[in-house]
């Protein structure tokens, strides 16, 4: 097949290689992330993106288990052009691949957080690092699982939300969306005094020793202190990132299942995100968007270049070693 051959097919299909960008219509064609080849085959890939379209674990508004495809489909525009203001193609040095979505038997659904785990170990024991859309946030618990047994526990935890997800949940069998970190540091999954939540705003009594920069705090100090406190509590220490899209106000993120007001903008998030370049991100991912509240994809687009930007700093960080 000639290069204008592929021009004139869709590029996921032919595409050889998880490196490079293949122009294609923004309005057309397969919804894997950003373009990149859909494949099971995650030999030669650094970052392999997923998604686990799971939400039974909501209190409130369901339909977060179309994030990911919602996620791909906003993907196609950012993909149109280089990233900015990053002025380079992340994957002409970072191999990217959409891996798909992650198969859950939702009429069983205490099956569900062991097939999270064995979705992430098999991807994590080829050496890649994780990109996972969600579904809603409980799924964090089950990949914060796998990611601590592959890197050690306890990790850093970086996340970015309404809520603090820390209410007390002692069922082993519970799913729940509001208790995963609860549950984790309890098992030692991660560390409270090496992590920090950004944007919360909604009361709990007990934040169980996490570093807390509310919603209030980020915009009465900036973007750039933000930075420099996340940085100084995480240090070097392998981080999980977590992005629950009701970080950003609902005038910025409708389409979410629990929205509450008063959250960042889309720019203050991105300009956090883009300040992370000394960080060890060890695995990512971005929960909660449920296309069906959104309006003119203003949240899928958002977690789309939230995405883009992590990547983008995977690029930078790989390139200056």
């Amino acid at each position: 097949m000639t290069n204008d051959d592929r021009t004139k097919t869709n590029g996921v299909i032919v595409r050889e290689s998880p490196y490079g960008m293949q122009r294609e219509p923004t309005f057309s064609g397969i919804l894997s992330f950003m373009r990149r080849k859909y494949s099971k085959d995650i030999d030669g890939a650094e970052l392999v993106v997923s998604g686990i379209p799971f939400d039974l674990a909501v209190t409130y508004r369901s339909g977060a288990r179309f994030g990911p495809q919602a996620i791909r489909l906003a993907s196609a525009e950012v993909a149109s052009t280089t990233p900015y203001p990053w002025g380079f193609d992340p994957f002409e040095n970072l191999a990217v691949i959409d891996f798909g979505d992650c198969f859950l038997d939702v009429h069983n659904p205490l099956t569900i957080p062991q097939a999270i785990i064995e979705h992430a170990r098999h991807i994590l024991a080829s050496g890649a690092r994780m990109l996972t859309f969600g579904g809603d946030h409980y799924i964090t618990y089950p990949l914060l699982k796998a990611h601590a047994e592959k890197f050690g526990e306890p990790l850093a935890l970086i996340h970015f939300d309404a809520h603090s997800d820390t209410w007390p949940d002692d069922s082993p069998d519970s799913l729940n969306h509001g208790s995963m970190f609860y549950k984790a540091i309890k098992d030692g999954l991660i560390d409270p005094k090496r992590s920090v939540q950004i944007g919360i705003r909604t009361w709990n009594d007990d934040f169980m020793g996490m570093h807390i920069l509310d919603a209030a705090w980020v915009h009465r100090h900036g973007t750039d202190a933000v930075v420099a406190e996340v940085e100084r509590i995480v240090g070097n220490r392998p981080a999980y990132f977590t992005f629950d899209i009701d970080c950003l106000d609902p005038a910025f993120a409708p389409g979410t299942g629990t929205p509450v007001c008063g959250g960042l903008s889309t720019a203050q998030a991105l300009s956090i995100i883009r300040g992370f370049s000394m960080l060890n991100l060890i695995g990512m991912d971005i929960v909660e968007v449920a296309p069906a509240y959104d309006h003119s994809q203003i949240t899928a687009l958002a977690a789309a270049h939230i995405a883009c930007d992590l990547i983008c700093l995977l690029a930078k960080r790989k390139a200056e070693k």
